[in-house]
């Protein structure tokens, strides 16, 4: 008997078209003699879309408008064998929706509340991160009260760490709000954009030489497998919004040419992220490789990655074995499994 799946797709984040982008590539790989897959647009103001207008806004992968409220399109969903909620950023790949879920009693692909949430918040994770001896670059904490109230305070916080740093929201992703300060008159501009759009703001120091951005799939729940590991190139500063959207601005290169020693500890500390954050289904484990110096620190955690057929995690797997249509299989099965 087939099992019906309810594929979630666009959502409130900068990455609602990417969604869109992610969800068209599922739904073609999902099998039909396995599945019937009902897909479902959220729109930017948090709609849920009928079918009609949820099939226009596949087509076109513009943004969505209109739509029933979360809660009775939720309700709606108790016939489903589980939900595959291919969000990206705030409102989807934060914990949110998987509560929802969660409290309709629906399984769902990828990380529940709790990772799912802390995974998402970029403090939550350096914290739970360092308990479990997991390198890191250095970082400091600002919040918008003592912004506002003590701006100095902020500032020399940012000094201890040294110039140039990163300033982040804590909350946010596809590098949105992400600034690259190279000296100090630089830095309040840096924080008023990042505190326009969270209450909480990392900054973070520059490594010490210029690193490799190295990336692992992982796959499984409480026994995950770890795929080859990826490198991405680009000649930007750094992974920005820009060069993160714009073809041909960054490649892949998969498996990433280092020594047998450094990938098989990259995959080692990736499933111990994975495990120390809760995570379940799915993540893909971002580092930065210094060459001169030998460290390997872990950037960030993505609970829901990029799903196109040409995004980095898929291809990740696609290099040891498992074909798009095989992987998406794999995570529904971990999703009923789970649940």
């Amino acid at each position: 008997m087939k099992k019906r799946i309810l594929l979630l797709a666009g959502g409130q984040s900068g990455e609602h078209e990417v969604s869109l982008m992610s969800a068209r590539s599922v739904l073609s790989a999902l099998p039909r003699d396995q599945f019937d897959v009902t897909p479902v647009v959220i729109s930017k103001q948090g709609r849920w879309l009928p079918p009609t207008e949820t099939q226009r806004a596949l087509e076109s992968g513009e943004a969505a408008t209109g739509g029933d409220l979360v809660l009775h399109r939720v309700a709606s969903a108790e016939g489903y064998d589980a939900v595959f909620p291919l969000l990206h950023g705030p409102m989807g790949e934060d914990g949110t929706v998987q509560g929802l879920l969660t409290l309709a009693g629906i399984p769902f692909v990828g990380s529940g509340v709790l990772g799912s949430a802390v995974s998402m918040d970029k403090v939550m994770t350096k914290q739970v991160l360092e308990s479990a001896g997991i390198a890191q670059v250095a970082w400091r904490l600002a919040v918008r009260r003592e912004w506002q109230q003590n701006p100095q305070g902020v500032r020399d916080r940012a000094a201890e760490l040294g110039f140039p740093l990163f300033v982040k929201p804590a909350n946010l992703g596809s590098s949105v709000g992400i600034s690259k300060v190279g000296a100090p008159d630089e830095l309040d501009g840096a924080l008023n954009l990042a505190f326009g759009l969270d209450r909480r703001v990392i900054l973070e120091a520059m490594t010490s030489h210029k690193p490799r951005e190295v990336e692992v799939g992982i796959l499984g729940n409480d026994a995950p497998i770890a795929s080859p590991v990826g490198e991405l190139r680009f000649e930007a500063d750094f992974y920005d919004y820009e060069t993160k959207y714009t073809e041909g601005r960054a490649t892949m290169h998969i498996p990433a040419p280092l020594p047998p020693e450094v990938a098989e500890r990259v995959r080692a500390e990736a499933l111990r992220a994975f495990l120390a954050l809760d995570c379940a289904g799915l993540a893909r484990v971002d580092f930065f490789y210094v060459e001169e110096t030998g460290e390997l620190l872990l950037n960030e955690v993505n609970t829901m990655p990029g799903f196109t057929t040409t995004s980095m995690y898929p291809k990740l797997f696609e290099a040891a074995g498992l074909s798009y249509s095989e992987l998406v299989t794999r995570l529904v099965g971990l999703a009923l499994e789970e649940r």
